[in-house]
C-alpha cells in the first residue's frame, strides 16, 4: 500500500485500484466472513501486530485503512517507516520480500516502479517511490489561496483548462485588503473597489505569448462588464517586462483598469497565482467567486479560432445575477509562476472565514425557507448547532457527496463536486473545537441571494399535480405516482427544467418520466420499464434544476404525459403537497440532444441476512456516445455502486465509484468534461446491498429482496445522461406489466 496509496498522486486510477485491493485482500483472509481478522486467519503473519493498533487481537478493515491513510492526502511522509514496512508485507501475499505484477492492481503502475526491470519490486524501490512523493508533498501550501489539488504550474502539451473543485482553489475565501501601486505611481488597496459590483484581478504579461493572446479578450470583457459595474485590475508579475511594453499594450488594447507591475510578486504571492493568464473574480466583500482561465481559446501549445467555453464571462454573468457560477474554478494554461509561499493568514474567525465556508457549502439548504431542518445563516445558529455540525462533517455526511475522492494532485472530475475541501474542513473543525471567535463584522461576506421563485427564470410551461397529496404526520409513505397531461401539440426542445416541491421539508426526492400519449391498453404500461429507459427531470434537496449549455436540450414530444414519482418523508406534521415542474424551451433545435438511459437489472435476488451482496448489470453502447452525468438509484439496502467501462480496445476504466451509497441523497454526478464511449464499449454497473440486521434502515433482514417500487423492495438503476454525434438515442423496449404486479 506504500505503492498503491502513495502513488495515487501520480494516477487517480491507482488510488481506486488500491482501495479495491485493500478490501479484496481483507475479504480473502476473512475466512468466516465476520468482518474481522484474527491472527490465525492471517496465518500469524508478521504484519498483524503492526496493524492491530488497539492491541485487542482482532483486526478490522478500519484498522487496515488507518495505516493506509498515512499515505493519502498528499502527505505520505507522515507515515512511519514501520507503517511502510507493514503495508509492503500486506501486499506481499507470498511473503517472498518482493512485489510481483500479480500483487499490484495495474500492470502499468508496476512498470513505473520496477526501475531495474527485473520483474519485481523490492522494498528499496518502494521506499524510493515514497521518498519522491514525500518531496512533492512537502511543497504543498495550505495557507494561501494556492490550490491544494489541481492548478498545476505546467500543463501537458495541448492541454486546455481543467475544472477544479472550487474549495481547493480558494473559491469562497476572503482576500485580505491588499495594497498595491499602479504604473502611474498611485497607491491603492482592494477595498477601493468595495462600492463596485465586482472586481476582476487579471494576471497578464507582455512577454508571455499566451498572456499576450488573451489581452484582447480581457479588453473586450472589461468594456462589456465595466458598463455593468465590474472593474478590472491588471497585474503583471514578470519583473523583466519593460514599462514601454506595458504602456504600449495598454494603449493598443485600450485597457481602462489600473495596471500594476508586480515585480516583487507581492500580489501574486498573496493570491497564490499559478500563471500569467489566471483571473480572480471578487465580489464587493472581497470573496473569491471564480478563479481560473479567461476561456479555453489559448493554451501553452495550442490556439483555437474561437473559444468553446467562456469561463470568465459566465462567472461575471452569474456574479451580476447573484448566483454562483456553474464552473467556479479551473486551471489557467499560461506561463507558470513560482515563488515562495505567502505569509500565514490572519486568525480564523466567523466573519473572515467560517461564514464563507458555510455560505459556500451549506446555506443553500440550511437557510430560512430551505429544505434543511435548521438555518446556518447567523453566528448564533452556527454555535447552537456546533455539535451536530462537527459530528456530520467529521463523519463525511455533510455536505452530501459520496463519490470516491480524486487522488492527491488530481482535479475532481465532477463539476458539481459538493465535498468539503481539506483546508475548509480543517478550518471549520478547528474553529468549532476552539473558541469560536466572532471577529470583525466588517470582514463578513455579502449575503447570499436565492431565487424567490424559479431558479431557471420564468418557465414557458408549468405542469403541476392536479390535486394535493396528503402527507401524514408520522411513519412512512409508499411512493406516490401521478401522471399529468402536458397538452403539447408539437414537439418541444427543453433548455432548462426545474422540479419544485410544494412542501420542501417532506419531499425526499422526485423523478419525472416522459410518457408517450395515452393509447388503448395503456393501463398495462410497465412502470419499471419506464424507469429503466431514463428519467426526464429529477429533484433532491439542494439540486432540483438543470440549465443545459447552449446547443444542448432534451426532447419533449407532442402529446407527452409527465409521470411524477414522489417519495415523501413525514416529519411530524400533517401537510398536503402539489409538486410542480417548470420548463424553458430552446429558441431553436439543439445541436445535441441529451438522452438518459440506464444500466439496470430487474431480476434482483438479494438473500436474507446478506451484508455485502453484489448485483451486476451491463449495457453495450450501440454507437459513439459522450456521457455527461451519472445518477445511481437504489433503495434503503443500497450500500455501494460503481460504473465501469470496458472499451473496444480492451482498456478498462472506473467512471464513478460510490463506496458509501446513501439512499437519502439521490445525487447526480455531473462530469466537468464529457467522457467518450466508442461504439461497442461495455458499461458495467455493480451494486452492493446490505440486507443484514446491521443495516439500521433495513425493514426486514429475514426476506429475499427483489425489484419493486417501494422502499421495502429494491432497485438497481445506473442512470446516465449522454449525447451522440447523430442525435440518435439508445433504444429501449418498455415492457408490459405482469399480471398481479403492483
Amino acid at each position: 500500500m506504500v505503492i498503491i496509496l502513495g502513488l495515487a498522486a501520480m494516477d487517480s486510477r491507482a488510488a481506486e485500484g488500491g482501495a479495491r485491493l485493500l478490501e479484496q485482500r481483507f475479504k480473502q483472509l476473512d475466512a468466516n466472513n465476520d468482518g474481522s481478522l484474527t491472527a490465525a486467519e492471517a496465518d500469524h503473519a508478521p504484519w498483524f501486530k503492526g496493524f492491530d493498533r488497539n492491541r485487542d487481537g482482532v483486526l478490522t478493515l478500519d484498522e487496515v485503512r488507518a495505516v493506509a491513510s498515512q499515505f493519502q492526502g498528499g502527505a505520505p511522509n507522515a507515515a512511519s517507516p514501520a507503517d511502510a514496512g507493514q503495508m509492503f508485507k500486506w501486499l506481499d501475499k507470498n511473503s517472498d520480500g518482493a512485489l510481483t505484477r500479480e500483487e499490484l492492481p495495474r500492470a502499468d503502475m508496476f512498470d513505473r516502479l520496477d526501475e531495474n526491470q527485473d520483474g519485481k519490486i523490492s522494498p528499496a524501490e518502494a521506499k524510493a517511490a515514497l521518498e519522491r512523493l514525500s518531496a512533492v508533498a512537502r511543497g504543498s501550501n495550505l495557507n494561501s489561496l494556492t490550490p491544494t489539488t489541481g492548478a498545476p504550474v505546467q500543463e501537458a502539451p495541448a492541454h486546455g483548462p481543467q475544472v477544479l473543485r472550487p474549495g481547493d482553489a480558494g473559491v469562497g475565501r476572503r482576500v485580505p485588503d491588499l495594497a498595491f501601486t499602479d504604473i502611474g505611481g498611485k497607491a491603492g488597496r482592494l477595498s477601493d473597489y468595495q462600492q463596485d459590483r465586482g472586481l476582476v484581478i487579471a494576471f497578464t504579461s507582455t512577454s508571455c505569448p499566451v498572456g499576450k493572446r488573451f489581452t484582447p479578450a480581457l479588453a473586450r470583457l472589461e468594456k462589456e462588464f465595466g458598463a455593468r459595474g465590474v472593474k478590472f485590475l491588471y497585474v503583471n508579475p514578470t519583473e523583466t517586462d519593460s514599462s514601454d511594453s506595458i504602456k504600449a499594450a495598454i494603449a493598443e488594447h485600450g485597457l481602462a483598469g489600473r495596471y500594476v507591475h508586480d515585480g516583487d510578486d507581492a500580489l501574486a504571492r498573496a493570491l497564490g497565482a499559478a500563471s500569467t493568464t489566471e483571473v480572480f473574480v471578487l465580489d464587493a466583500a472581497r470573496t473569491v467567486v471564480y478563479r481560473g482561465a479567461v476561456s479555453d481559446q489559448y493554451g501553452v501549445t495550442y490556439s483555437l479560432d474561437a473559444p468553446r467555453r467562456e469561463y470568465l464571462a459566465d462567472a461575471l454573468e452569474a456574479l451580476l445575477a447573484g448566483q454562483p457560477p456553474r464552473v467556479a474554478a479551473t486551471t489557467a494554461p499560461g506561463c507558470a509562476l513560482e515563488f515562495e509561499s505567502a505569509k500565514a493568514p490572519d486568525e480564523v474567525t466567523y466573519h473572515n472565514r467560517i461564514s464563507r465556508v458555510l455560505q459556500h457549502n451549506c446555506v443553500e439548504c440550511h437557510r430560512a425557507g430551505g429544505v434543511a431542518p435548521f438555518s446556518l445563516e447567523k453566528y448564533e445558529e452556527v454555535v447552537a448547532h456546533a455539535g451536530m455540525i462537527r459530528r456530520q462533517v467529521e463523519r463525511g455526511q455533510m455536505p452530501p457527496w459520496f463519490a470516491a475522492p480524486a487522488a492527491p494532485g488530481e482535479p475532481s472530475p465532477w463539476v458539481n463536486d459538493r465535498s468539503l475541501a481539506a483546508a475548509d474542513k480543517a478550518d471549520l473543525l478547528a474553529w468549532l473545537k476552539g473558541g469560536r471567535t466572532l471577529g470583525d463584522p466588517a470582514d463578513a461576506p455579502l449575503p447570499r441571494k436565492f431565487p424567490e421563485d424559479w431558479a431557471i427564470g420564468t418557465p414557458d410551461l408549468v405542469v403541476q399535480l392536479p390535486h394535493p397529496i396528503a402527507i401524514k404526520a408520522e411513519g412512512t409513505m409508499p411512493y406516490q405516482n401521478v401522471v399529468v397531461e402536458t397538452g403539447l401539440a408539437e414537439d418541444k426542445w427543453v433548455q432548462a427544467l426545474e422540479v419544485q416541491p410544494g412542501v420542501r421539508e417532506v419531499v425526499h426526492h422526485v423523478l419525472v418520466f416522459a410518457r408517450p400519449p395515452r393509447t388503448a391498453g395503456d393501463d398495462a404500461f410497465d412502470d419499471s420499464a419506464a424507469e429503466r429507459q431514463g428519467f426526464f427531470a429529477a429533484y433532491v434537496p439542494g439540486n432540483g434544476h438543470a440549465i443545459f449549455p447552449d446547443g444542448f436540450a432534451r426532447k419533449l414530444p407532442a402529446g407527452s404525459r409527465l409521470h411524477f414519482q414522489i417519495h415523501y418523508t413525514p416529519n411530524g406534521r400533517a401537510v398536503s403537497d402539489r409538486t410542480r415542474l417548470g420548463v424553458v424551451f430552446a429558441k431553436e433545435p439543439p445541436k445535441h440532444v441529451l438522452g438518459v438511459s440506464s444500466v439496470a437489472k430487474v431480476a434482483l435476488n438479494i438473500p436474507p441476512h446478506a451484508a455485502h451482496h453484489p448485483e451486476v448489470a451491463t449495457l453495450r453502447v450501440p454507437f459513439d456516445a459522450w456521457v455527461t452525468a451519472f445518477m445511481p438509484h437504489m433503495h434503503v439496502r443500497g450500500k455501494a455502486f460503481k460504473y465501469e467501462a470496458e472499451f473496444p480496445d480492451g482498456a478498462k476504466r472506473v467512471l464513478l465509484d460510490i463506496p458509501r451509497y446513501d439512499f437519502n441523497w439521490q445525487l447526480s454526478y455531473q462530469l466537468a468534461e464529457p467522457v467518450k464511449l466508442p461504439a461497442g464499449t461495455v458499461l458495467r454497473a455493480t451494486a452492493i446491498y446490505d440486507n443484514s440486521a446491521n443495516n439500521p434502515a433495513n425493514p426486514n433482514p429475514n426476506v429475499t429482496v427483489r425489484w419493486g417500487p417501494q422502499t421495502f423492495n429494491e432497485m438497481m438503476l445506473g442512470y446516465l445522461e449522454y449525447f451522440t454525434a447523430s442525435n440518435e438515442l439508445m433504444p429501449h423496449r418498455p415492457g408490459r406489466r405482469r399480471a398481479g404486479a403492483e
